[in-house]
């Protein structure tokens, strides 16, 4: 009899949770407020998006959408490029993917290594003009368009994998969610599980300052909204500048030594705005990705 070992795609899921240790240990000791970080760069291709790129191929496949050797268009501003170009890889897809030309060399270089195709847009356009192109080469038959922005099964993999993981590893003690808000699927999922087993448990999104440029974490213009985005499931949204989110990120790997990307500072600039005002708290943010995927952008000194 040959053994069954496991692939890849069961290796995405089931991340470390740990707690904070030093950033603002004395004021949360004294409030009875712990920090804890869910750290999903530890993910196989480096990020959360792991999750919902694998689950948008493989729902399709199992509803007949798509099958392997078929073109698959996707705009991103990179983490998401990043996780289907590494499932595509694995499952034997063309990828395709579009992306604003002002997104960290390193980003692009880790999509072309898992074999992916970019097509490189204005800078002027942002995300916006990437969207709009990948629904134009859609509708002239040029490859199947999954859409993070739109598609269910981005926000279900959140409801069926990481908020039971957060519930397991806080033993259900979990008071409060922080997430950095891009497509959103993070948030709705999560926040759709943690309010069925406790619907007093708070979740907090991380928006940019107006004017601030944070990778990961987005204000939409309205008509751009991601169509899975779900309000009555955040329950505060909260700024933070760009400034903010890159300090934060450095302190991340100095003072605690988890080397996280910046929309993930982001969210714990807002994990502990929000200690500074509870007590006996247990609050969990997201590390979405890496720091080593943003080097080139000067916000880690050399």
């Amino acid at each position: 009899m040959t053994h069954s070992y496991p692939t890849l795609e069961d290796a995405v899921g089931q991340t470390p949770l740990v707690a904070l240790q030093r950033i603002d240990a004395a004021r949360n000791a004294q409030r009875g407020n712990v920090i804890l970080a869910k750290l999903e760069g530890n993910n196989p291709a480096g990020s959360v998006k792991d999750r919902p790129a694998l689950s948008m191929i493989r729902r399709a496949e199992e509803r007949g959408e798509i099958k392997p050797g078929d073109t698959l268009i996707e705009a991103t501003s990179g983490n998401t490029g990043i996780a289907l170009a590494m499932a595509a890889a694995i499952k034997g897809y063309r990828m395709l993917l579009i992306m604003p030309e002002d997104l960290s060399v390193e980003r692009a270089q880790t999509m072309k290594a898992f074999g992916a195709e970019l097509i490189l847009t204005p800078k002027s356009g942002g995300m916006e003009y990437a969207r709009d192109l990948a629904d134009q080469m859609v509708a002239q038959g040029k490859g199947r368009v999954l859409d993070q922005f739109a598609n269910p099964d981005n926000p279900r993999i959140h409801y069926e994998t990481t908020g039971p993981e957060l519930w397991a590893q806080t033993g259900g003690r979990i008071t409060h969610f922080v997430s950095a808000m891009g497509t959103t699927g993070t948030i709705t999922g999560v926040s759709r599980f943690l309010k069925e087993k406790n619907p007093a448990i708070q979740i907090v999104g991380a928006q940019p300052d107006e004017g601030s440029r944070i990778p990961g974490i987005r204000k939409w213009p309205q008509e751009y909204l991601p169509k899975i985005y779900d309000p009555s499931r955040v329950d505060q949204v909260v700024n933070v500048s760009q400034d903010e989110a890159e300090e934060m990120a450095r302190r991340l790997a100095r003072e605690e030594g988890i080397f996280g990307g910046i929309s993930a500072a982001g969210a714990l600039w807002v994990a502990l705005e929000v200690s500074k005002t509870v007590e006996n708290a247990t609050i969990v943010f997201v590390v979405c990705d890496r720091g080593d995927r943003y080097l080139s952008t000067g916000v880690f000194p050399a």
